[in-house]
This record gives C-alpha cells, sequence and structure tokens, in this order.
C-alpha cells in the first residue's frame, strides 16, 4: 500500500505540467498450485511501483478483483462485471481529476480485463487523459530484454513472465512446483465461449520452468523505460487528435 500523504502529493505534482495517477489492476483468480491467487494483482503492483520510483506519478491503492469469469471452474477465483469494473475506474479518474490529478495511468494484471480498454477509449474521446499499460508492445520488448524464452501467446497464464516476476518481486509468494508445471496449448480460439478448464487441467498455459528473478527484475525494467513515451504523453501541454487538431 502506498504511504503517501497529502503533503507529498502536492509536493511531487509541483515537479510537472500535469499530475499523473498510476492505478495498478489485477485479479483473484486461480494460477495453478505454486502461484497465488493474487498474482495478477501482484504483477501489476511490481510494475506500477517501478513507475513510481522512476517518474513523478502517484501510486495508488490496486485494484484486487478484476473479470475472471473464464477460471470459475477452480475454487478460490473471484470475479466483478465488466459493467462493475469500468465503473470503478472510471469513479477513480473522476475523483482525481477532482483532487487535481489530471491523468491516469491503468497498469493492467489481467488479460482478461478487456473493458479496462474501452474505459481508456470513452475517456479519451471525452478529451479526458488515460492510458493502459503495458500494451502488448511494451511486453515483447520487455520478453526480448530480459531473455524470455517463450512467446507471448504460448506464455498465457502463470508461465515464465508472471513466475519471474514474482520469483523477483516476491519470491516468497512462489511455492514449489513451478519447475515441472509447464503446458502449452497455443490454439485458444473457444476460450471466451468455454473458459480455461477447456485448455488445461492444471490451470497452466505457458513455460513456468523457465521463470528466474533475474528475468523478473529486467522485465519490470524494460517497462519501466517504456513507460516514459506515455508519461511523456499524459503530460504534454496539447495532446495530438487527428490531422493537425490537438487539444488541451
Amino acid at each position: 500500500m502506498p504511504a503517501d500523504t497529502s503533503a507529498d502529493v502536492r509536493e511531487r505534482g509541483a515537479e510537472v505540467p500535469r499530475q499523473v495517477a498510476v492505478l495498478p489492476v489485477g485479479s483473484y483468480e486461480q494460477h495453478g498450485s505454486y502461484l497465488p491467487l493474487a498474482t495478477d494483482t501482484l504483477v501489476a503492483c511490481a510494475v506500477a511501483r517501478e513507475l513510481a520510483a522512476a517518474y513523478p506519478v502517484h501510486l495508488l491503492p490496486p485494484v484486487t478483483i478484476g473479470c475472471s469469469h473464464e477460471h470459475a471452474d477452480w475454487p478460490g477465483t473471484v470475479s466483478i462485471s465488466a459493467v462493475t469494473l469500468h465503473a470503478v475506474v472510471r469513479d477513480i479518474a473522476d475523483s482525481l481529476r477532482r483532487s487535481g490529478v489530471e491523468a491516469l495511468v491503468v497498469v493492467n494484471g489481467h488479460g482478461g480485463n478487456y473493458v479496462l480498454g474501452n474505459v481508456v477509449q470513452e475517456s479519451s474521446a471525452r478529451g479526458e487523459r488515460m492510458a493502459l499499460f503495458p500494451a502488448a508492445e511494451d511486453w515483447e520488448a520487455a520478453r526480448e530484454r530480459a531473455g524470455v524464452t517463450t512467446s507471448l501467446l504460448t506464455d498465457m497464464h502463470a508461465g515464465e513472465i508472471e513466475t519471474s516476476i514474482l520469483l523477483h518481486a516476491h519470491p516468497e509468494s512462489v511455492r514449489p512446483g513451478y519447475e515441472a508445471a509447464d503446458f502449452v496449448a497455443d490454439d485458444r480460439r473457444h476460450l471466451l465461449s468455454l473458459g480455461m478448464s477447456a485448455y488445461t487441467d492444471s490451470g497452466v498455459i505457458g513455460r513456468p520452468s523457465l521463470g528466474s528473478a533475474e528475468k523478473g527484475k529486467e522485465l519490470l525494467a524494460s517497462l519501466a523505460d517504456s513507460f516514459g513515451e506515455y508519461f511523456a504523453l499524459l503530460t504534454a501541454a496539447t495532446v495530438a487528435v487527428s490531422g493537425d487538431d490537438e487539444r488541451a
């Protein structure tokens, strides 16, 4: 949890033309037998902390439950509706603007939180400053820099990337068993209709055995570097809309 006071927020905001808040959004869902239900939230928080260490942004506490309906067949998984998640993030952004923080970055730790893309699209269309991070391109750059062997397609759930980040950021949360849990299911075209249980018995899709703390450290460092472009966009005096049009 962030330890900021109001004075900290005010002082940090004086350093930038527009204040930016970072909101980690995760989930509470199965991640095999060796990673905790809170894995996606821990990953989102690890990324957000890395950003807050490198840029003058306001780090918010995480949204810990997301849209994990595809994991409903496993005990412990908890979901909220897309409508609820949309409303929560929208309300947070509205509240931030009332307190003088104009821009919000949503750091998404769960691929099933599809609605976050809609929140950002709609907010941007209204002239509000919001971004969703990381994009697939940011993950791909991080994967290459960290030497992650598994492709983003194969590394779908509880695989090399998530295991590596937790081995670095929260090694105490990783239980034995990831070394022998590899499972590949690249063709998942009916995932939304059938759920994860149609493609994996263990709940794992990826190669966690290749994970390491060193890779996790480099993944986070690469994402922090990629964030520079987002920060510049959100704090710019104007934002290009289309053609030569700009908005404040």
